[in-house]
Parts: structure tokens; sequence; C-alpha cells
């Protein structure tokens, strides 16, 4: 190392290990200029240390963000302690391609950085020794494991037919809202639920794939016609519930009529047979007399209930 070759050691540190090891080493002065840097950084910049020495890093490397590394590296020269970046705050200092371009997933090497002050006789820090060591494949299992996680949590709320919430995280999310309705009194929320008519005669006639397909088109035609913070979820079978927030049940209605009308108008198509259904739907609005989530999804059930029996394919609200 150019800087260094005066002395038999920087630090306590051997020349002859400084360049053999397997991490960046880089020496700044404090106007940011390159004093020096080991063989790491020639092999993966390939730029030889005295082609660039007394140069800004900022025109050597353009990638680095500078009043972002100032920011970290100032602290280090005015209180002479180290300072430490993680990959998890900056995937990486000076963009090296991966060392595995092949087996890796990504096409850059992930850093974590070490910013070291040196003292001078007088204990001033004038130069900095900037470490860069190469976490590749620790952050790439990192990042599989949190992919995996969300994989898993995605698949442990989710219907697997429909791609919509399952009945157990929909009751979770369900009652959260139901206790927001209660402290938010005076802004109207309704509930919805909802099954497809004479469903028992489709998979029966058809076949239960050709049934499940009506279920995944249903699932669509829900999910395209409510709003995105509105909370939808197959609570089994062909039955499926959605929450409206901040909707009263005039509102609610007009959803529900457009919804209903949209499943009568679309059939679905399954090995070439086409098969038409239509669904019934009911409606409640809160109400602070529900003393619990169940007592109002049985409101909604029940004008379920009264839309099959006044003949199906229908919109009835519930008497409160």
């Amino acid at each position: 190392m150019q800087e260094i070759q005066t002395q038999s050691h920087v630090d306590g540190w051997p020349l002859e290990l400084l360049e053999t090891l397997d991490l960046g080493i880089l020496m700044l002065d404090k106007q940011y200029n390159i004093l020096d840097w080991n063989r790491f950084i020639e092999n993966h910049s390939r730029l030889v240390a005295s082609e660039v020495l007394n140069q800004s890093i900022f025109d050597i490397f353009p990638e680095i963000d500078k009043p972002w590394f100032k920011g970290k590296c100032e602290p280090v020269f005015s209180v002479k302690t180290p300072m430490f970046i993680l990959w998890e705050q900056r995937p990486y200092l000076v963009k090296f391609d991966s060392t595995r371009p092949i087996t890796s997933s990504t096409p850059y090497m992930f850093q974590n950085v070490t910013i070291y002050p040196i003292k001078d006789a007088n204990d001033e820090v004038e130069r900095l020794c900037v470490l860069i060591h190469d976490v590749t494949d620790q952050a790439i299992g990192k990042k599989q494991i949190q992919a995996l996680n969300s994989e898993l949590e995605k698949v442990s709320r989710t219907d697997g037919l429909t791609g919509l919430f399952n009945r157990r995280y929909w009751q979770e999310r369900y009652e959260r809202e139901y206790r927001l309705s209660i402290r938010n009194k005076n802004t109207p929320s309704s509930l919805m639920i909802l099954d497809i008519d004479h469903f028992k005669k489709v998979n029966d006639t058809y076949g239960h794939q050709a049934g499940d397909e009506v279920i995944r088109v249903l699932a669509d035609l829900i999910t395209e016609t409510m709003r995105t913070t509105d909370i939808i979820g197959r609570y089994g079978g062909e039955e499926f519930v959605v929450f409206l927030p901040n909707t009263d049940l005039t509102n609610a209605k007009i959803v529900a009529e457009r919804l209903r009308e949209k499943s009568e108008r679309c059939p679905v198509v399954h090995e070439d047979t086409t098969i038409s259904f239509t669904i019934s739907i009911g409606l409640a609005e809160f109400s602070t007399n529900y003393a619990n989530t169940t007592t109002w999804l049985e409101d909604a059930d029940q004008a379920l209930y009264t839309a099959k029996h006044e003949g199906r394919n229908r919109v009835c609200l519930a008497k409160v």
C-alpha cells in the first residue's frame, strides 16, 4: 500500500496481512482524497491504487452519496470513535460486482462498512480507514428467510382457492374494525355477507371443479367491485364476507347491487360448458346496539337468509 510503505505496520496490523485479508481497506484524508487501498479493492474496482492517489473518493466512486457519507465520517473525525454501517441500512458503499455472479441472486456485493479514525502523534484524526466487508452470502440468506417468512405469513392468512383472506384472518381483521367502529361511533361502516344461489346444483350438475371455478370467478368480481380499503374474505364454501369501512347502508346497497348485477351478467365457461349463476346478499350497518361481532354478523346473515327466502338474486338489508 503506497501510503504506508514507510511503516512496518498500521495500528498493529502487518502489511502482509493487510494485503491478504478478504476485505477492502481504504485510506482517506480529511478532504476525502484517497491515500491508499489494498488488493481487495484493486481486484473488485479494477483500478490500481497508484492511479487514484490524492483523488476524491466521490470522483472515483460516483455512486457514493456524498452528503450521506460525509455525515457518517464527520463524527469519526470529531469524536474519534468508529462508525459502523450495516448492509440493511444501505446495501453497499461502493458498487462492486457480486463475487458469485452465476450462483448469486444479486448482481452486486452487499457490504458492511466500518470507518476507523487514524490518529497522528498529537492525537488528532487526520485520516480515516474504511473497511469494506463482503457480506453477500449473509445478506442473501437473510433476505431469503425474510421472503420465506413473508410467504408463510401470506399463506397462513389466505384462502388457497380464491386468494382472498381466509375465515380465520378475516375474523381477526373484522374484530379489529368492530372495535374501531365502537370508538368512532359517528363514522358508519357496513357488513356484507353473500353466497352463490343453488350452488349445490352447480356442483351436482357440472362437478366440483366447475364449482371451484365459479367460486374463483365470483372472488375476482368481488375484488374488482370493492375498494382496496374493504376487507374481503371467503367465509366458507361458496360464502363470502366483506367489511366496508366508512360506508353507510345506502351506499353499501349500491355497491351490493352493482356486484349482484355483475355476477348475473358473468357466466363461467368450464370445459366448453357455460355456467350462469346469481348471488344473494345480506347487509347490516354498524349499530351501538351490537354487543359483539357475532350479533352484527348474525344480523347480516339473517338479511342474507331473507334474500334467499324472497326468491334469491337480490340484496336485503338487516332490520335494526
